[in-house]
C-alpha cells in the first residue's frame, strides 16, 4: 500500500475523485481474501442447531470480541439479505477514515456472492490491478431462513487503518446499502458519478463520523 495521503479537513475531495470515473469499471486482482469465505469455517454450524437467534448472535460476538483486528455484528435476515441485493447491483462506493490532520478515502468494491473489499483510493487510481485491500468484511446470510439472521465478520488487513476506525468504516458501508436515504448517494455514485457530489458526502459523513465516535 501506498503512504497514506491525507487531504485536508479544509480541502475539497473532487479532484481526488475525479480519475475514479474512468477506472470503476475495473476490479481489483492479484490476493487472496483475508477472511473465512463460508460462514462453516468459522462456525461449526451443527452446534448451534436448535439455539435461538439472541442465542446464536450472543455466540457470534462472544466469539470475535477477544480476536485481534477481527470483528464481528449482525443484522436481521431481512437487512443482510437486502444488502446483498443491492450490492450485487451496486458494487462500488466509497469510505473516509478522518483523522485530526484530514481524512483518506477507502474505495469499496463488491464480490459475489458476500464480500466487500477496501482498498486505498489513491491505489486504485494508480492501478486498479495492483491495488491491495485494507480491510474486507463479508455477509453470511445461512441462517436467514432459520432464524431471520445475518452475520457480519470483518477482518482489518492493514496496520495503517485501527481497530476502531475498521469498525466505523464496516458499520458506516452497511448502513449506506440498508438505508434508503444513503443508499441514494450508492446508486448515483455507480449510475451517474457526474452527479455525486463528493464534497457534500465528506460533509455529512464527517459528522456522522463524529457522532459515531464512541462506536465499540
Amino acid at each position: 500500500m501506498s503512504l497514506l495521503r491525507f487531504i485536508p479537513a479544509s480541502n475539497g475531495g473532487s479532484k481526488c475523485f475525479s480519475v475514479f470515473r474512468q477506472l470503476r469499471t475495473r476490479s481489483f486482482s492479484g490476493f487472496s481474501f483475508a477472511g473465512p469465505r463460508k460462514l462453516d469455517k468459522i462456525m461449526k454450524i451443527d452446534l448451534i442447531e436448535g439455539k435461538s437467534k439472541a442465542e446464536i448472535s450472543n455466540l457470534w460476538m462472544t466469539y470475535h470480541e477477544n480476536k485481534e483486528r477481527v470483528h464481528g455484528c449482525f443484522l436481521s435476515g431481512d437487512e443482510g439479505r437486502n444488502i446483498l441485493n443491492r450490492a450485487h447491483k451496486m458494487k462500488f462506493f466509497v469510505q473516509p477514515i478522518f483523522r485530526e490532520t484530514g481524512f483518506f478515502v477507502l474505495l469499496s468494491q463488491f464480490q459475489t456472492p458476500s464480500h466487500f473489499l477496501l482498498a486505498y483510493l489513491e491505489d486504485y487510481k494508480m492501478d486498479p490491478n495492483r491495488a491491495q485491500p485494507l480491510m474486507t468484511f463479508s455477509i453470511f446470510n445461512d441462517l436467514v431462513e432459520s432464524h431471520n439472521l445475518s452475520l457480519v465478520r470483518c477482518d482489518i488487513i492493514n496496520k495503517g487503518i485501527e481497530d476502531n476506525e475498521g469498525r466505523k468504516v464496516m458499520q458506516h458501508l452497511l448502513d449506506a446499502y440498508r438505508t434508503e436515504k444513503e443508499y441514494v448517494a450508492v446508486k448515483t455514485f455507480n449510475k451517474e458519478p457526474n452527479k455525486f457530489d463528493f464534497d457534500d458526502f465528506i460533509s455529512r459523513m464527517n459528522k456522522k463520523w463524529k457522532e459515531t465516535n464512541d462506536i465499540s
